[in-house]
C-alpha cells in the first residue's frame, strides 16, 4: 500500500481543492433562490399595502429592497465573486465591438487640411478598415506617393516626417487610451456586473455587458462624450450635520434633539467608547459604514469597498434624500484612499451637484516629475474662456478644495492655494508616475479627441441565456451517460473505473475554470463535451494494449505494465496535437472560439491526468488484492 500513498494523496488534494474552488458558485445559486424569495414576498406585501402605486415606482422600491438585501450579508458579493463565470450566451447581455475614429482625430489636428488631404485621409481610413494598420502610418505612405510633406498638415517646417508620424503614433495611442479609460469609468458607474472590457488591436474596444436589458441606454453611456467637471468639496462645518442628520434618519430618531448637535456631533459618537460595535451599528448605522477621522479638518469619510453598496443604498431612501439639500451631493473617489490589511477604503465626498468648470475647457494635460520636490505631478492647460473663468474662480476661493470629477467620481481634491491666472493649473498628491498618467489621460478625456462606431453588436435575452443553461447542461448529462454505459458494457470493471476516472475529470475542469474566474460559455459547454468523448481514448488506448498482453500469455501485473508504457506514444502524440491546436484557436480566436479553445486545452489536461494517474492507480489496486479486472 506504501506504493499507492502518494498517488491517493495528490488525487484527493486535488479533489478537494476542485469541490472548494466549486463551492462559491453552489452558495452563490443558494444564495440566489433567498434573495428571489425574499424580494418576492417583500414585492407581494408592498403592493398589498399600497395597491396605487406605479410599475416603475415598485420596480424602484424593489430594487433597493434587493440592493439592501444584498448589501446586508457580505457573504454574498463574495461568493459571487469568486463563483464560476457565465459567458453572455449564457447570462444575456450585449457584445459590443467598438472602434475608435482616429481619422476624425487627425482631421481635427491637421492645419488647414484641403480636398487633397481629406481624399487621401478617407482612402487610408477605407484600408485601415480592412486591416490592423494604424491611420497615421497609411495616411503617412499616400502623402508620401502624391509627394507631400507632413509638415504640410502637421508641426513645423523644421520637423521631418518621421518626427511628425512618431508624434500622431503617440497621439493616435493616447485616444485609444483616453476612450478605452472612458468606457471603463462609465461601465463600473452603471454598475454592470462583472463586465469584460478589453483592448483588440490598435484602435478596437470589446465590451461585454451581462446583464444589460436596456440596449439603446447601453449605447448612449458608452458613446456618449466624457463628463469631466470641476466642483468645490463642502467644509467640515456643512458636512458635518447633514452627516449627523441621515444617521439620524437611518436610526429612526426624528427628534428635536439633532436640531441643537453642532458639527462635532459625529466625532462625539465616534469617541463614545461605552458602546460596542453592535451597539454603535444600532444606534448610528451612517457611521458605523462611513468612518470619520474625528481629528481632520475634513468632514470627508471612509468607506469600505464592500460597503458601499450598503452607503448606495442608504442615500438612495426617498426619507434620506429630503434631509439632503438639493444644491450637494456624496461622491467616491475613484480609487481607494487607503488598504488596510487587504481591504479597500474608498473616500466619501459631499460636493456642489453644479460644476464651476467642465472638462471642455482643458486643452492639454501632460504628467511630469516636479524637478524641485521629485513628486509626480500633472498639468493642465485651459483654453482662453476656460482661463479666465479659472482665474475668477480660484481668486474668491482660495483654500477650498476643488474636485475633479470624471463620470461622477473623484479622481482628486486639491487646495487652491492661490489665484492661477494664466489657466495653468498644477495637481499633486499622485504615489507615483503612473497614477500621474492615468489622471493625464482621465483630465485629457473630458471631451473625446474621437467618435467611438460601434461596428459589431449582439445581444442575447435573459430567457434566451436561461435556455442555453437548460439544453447545455442536458447535453452534457446526456454525452456523459452515453460514455459511461458504453464504457462499462463494453469493458466491464475496467469501463467502471474509466467512468470513475471521467467523473474526476469533469470536477477537475469546472474546478479550474472557477480558480481562475474564466467565463462559462456555450461554446466552453461543446468543448466539455468534447472532452468527456476524448477522455476516454486513452482509456481505451489503454485497455486494448492490456488486453493483447493478456492474450500472449502475461500475468495481470505485467499486462497492465506493458499496456500503459506500450500506449504512452500514441496517447501523447494525439493529445498534444489536440492540444497545440486549441492554442492555436486560443491566440488567434475571437471570444466564443477562446470559450471553446479554452475548455479544450483544460479538459485535455484533466482527462490524461485521470487516464494515466487515477486509472493506474485503481487497475494497479486492484490488481495487487488480487481482484479479477474484466475488459470485457
Amino acid at each position: 500500500m506504501k506504493e499507492f500513498r502518494f498517488r491517493i494523496f495528490i488525487i484527493l488534494a486535488l479533489g478537494a481543492l476542485s469541490i472548494y474552488l466549486l463551492y462559491p458558485t453552489f452558495a452563490d445559486y443558494q444564495n440566489t433562490k433567498e434573495i428571489e424569495a425574499e424580494v418576492s414576498a417583500i414585492k407581494d406585501s408592498i403592493q398589498q399595502s399600497n395597491p396605487g402605486l406605479s410599475e416603475e415606482e415598485l420596480s424602484n422600491i424593489v430594487k433597493r429592497e434587493d440592493a439592501s438585501i444584498k448589501a446586508s450579508h457580505p457573504s454574498y458579493k463574495t461568493d459571487r465573486e469568486k463563483r464560476l463565470k457565465l459567458g453572455l450566451d449564457l447570462q444575456g447581455g450585449m457584445y459590443l465591438v467598438m472602434e475608435v475614429n482616429t481619422a476624425k482625430l487627425l482631421e481635427r489636428l491637421a492645419k488647414d487640411p484641403d480636398e487633397v488631404y481629406l481624399r487621401l485621409l478617407k482612402e487610408a481610413e477605407r484600408e485601415a478598415a480592412l486591416t490592423d494598420e494604424n491611420v497615421v502610418t497609411l495616411l503617412a505612405n499616400k502623402l508620401k506617393e502624391n509627394n507631400i510633406r507632413l509638415s504640410r498638415y502637421f508641426g513645423s517646417i523644421r520637423e521631418d516626417d518621421a518626427e511628425i508620424i512618431g508624434k500622431l503614433q503617440e497621439q493616435e495611442a493616447d485616444a485609444v487610451s483616453r476612450a478605452l479609460e472612458i468606457i471603463n469609468n462609465r461601465v463600473n458607474q452603471y454598475g454592470v456586473s462583472e463586465p469584460n472590457i478589453q483592448r483588440q488591436g490598435s484602435r478596437r474596444i470589446i465590451v461585454e455587458l451581462p446583464g444589460i436589458s436596456n440596449e439603446e441606454e447601453a449605447k448612449r453611456l458608452l458613446q456618449g462624450g466624457a463628463l469631466l467637471e470641476f466642483r468645490f468639496v463642502k467644509e467640515r462645518d456643512f458636512t458635518y450635520p447633514i452627516m449627523n442628520r441621515i444617521d439620524e434618519v437611518l436610526a429612526g430618531d426624528m427628534g428635536d434633539s439633532l436640531k441643537s448637535k453642532d458639527s462635532t456631533a459625529a466625532a462625539d459618537s465616534l469617541a463614545n467608547q461605552d458602546l460596542n460595535e453592535e451597539e454603535f451599528a444600532a444606534e448610528h448605522p451612517f457611521f458605523s459604514v462611513a468612518l470619520i477621522n474625528a481629528q481632520s479638518n475634513t468632514a470627508d469619510a471612509f468607506v469600505k469597498e464592500d460597503d458601499r453598496a450598503k452607503i448606495n443604498a442608504y442615500l438612495a431612501r426617498p426619507d434620506v434624500q429630503k434631509v439632503i439639500p438639493d444644491n450637494v451631493e456624496f461622491l467616491y473617489s475613484a480609487k481607494p484612499e487607503i488598504v488596510q490589511d487587504g481591504v479597500n477604503f474608498y473616500k466619501l465626498f459631499l460636493v456642489n451637484k453644479a460644476p464651476e468648470l467642465t472638462g471642455g475647457v482643458i486643452v492639454d494635460a501632460q504628467a511630469n516629475i516636479d524637478p524641485q520636490t521629485t513628486s509626480p505631478i500633472v498639468t493642465m492647460q485651459m483654453n482662453s474662456e476656460g482661463s479666465r473663468e479659472w482665474a475668477r474662480i480660484t481668486g474668491s476661493n482660495i483654500n477650498k478644495r476643488c474636485a475633479i470629477v470624471l463620470d461622477g467620481v473623484v479622481y482628486s481634491d486639491p487646495f487652491i492655494r492661490s489665484k492661477i491666472p494664466s489657466g495653468n493649473s498644477q495637481i499633486e498628491g499622485m504615489a507615483d508616475l503612473d497614477e500621474a498618467k492615468l489622471l493625464e489621460i482621465v483630465l485629457k478625456a473630458g471631451a473625446l479627441p474621437a467618435p467611438i462606431d460601434i461596428i459589431e453588436e449582439r445581444t442575447v435575452g435573459p430567457s434566451l441565456g436561461q435556455d442555453s443553461i437548460n439544453q447545455g447542461f442536458s447535453s452534457t448529462i446526456i454525452g456523459f451517460l452515453l460514455v459511461v454505459v458504453f464504457m462499462f458494457i463494453y469493458y466491464r470493471k475496467a469501463g467502471a473505473v474509466a467512468d470513475f476516472a471521467l467523473l474526476f475529470t469533469i470536477i477537475f475542469i469546472m474546478g479550474i475554470l472557477a480558480g481562475f474566474q474564466a467565463a462559462l460559455t456555450l461554446p466552453g459547454i461543446a468543448g466539455i463535451i468534447l472532452t468527456i468523448g476524448m477522455a476516454v481514448d486513452a482509456n481505451v488506448l489503454i485497455f486494448e494494449r492490456i488486453r493483447e498482453e493478456v492474450a500472449t500469455g502475461k500475468t495481470i501485473k505485467a499486462s497492465i505494465e506493458s499496456g500503459f508504457s506500450n500506449s504512452y506514444s500514441a496517447i501523447f502524440d494525439s493529445n498534444i496535437t489536440t492540444f497545440f491546436t486549441g492554442i492555436i484557436l486560443y491566440q488567434f480566436g475571437s471570444g466564443p472560439i477562446q470559450g471553446f479553445a479554452l475548455t479544450l486545452m483544460i479538459g485535455i489536461v484533466a482527462s490524461l491526468f485521470s487516464a494515466l494517474v487515477i486509472t493506474r492507480l485503481l487497475v494497479d489496486f486492484m490488481a495487487y488484492k488480487g481482484y479479477k479486472i474484466t475488459l470485457g
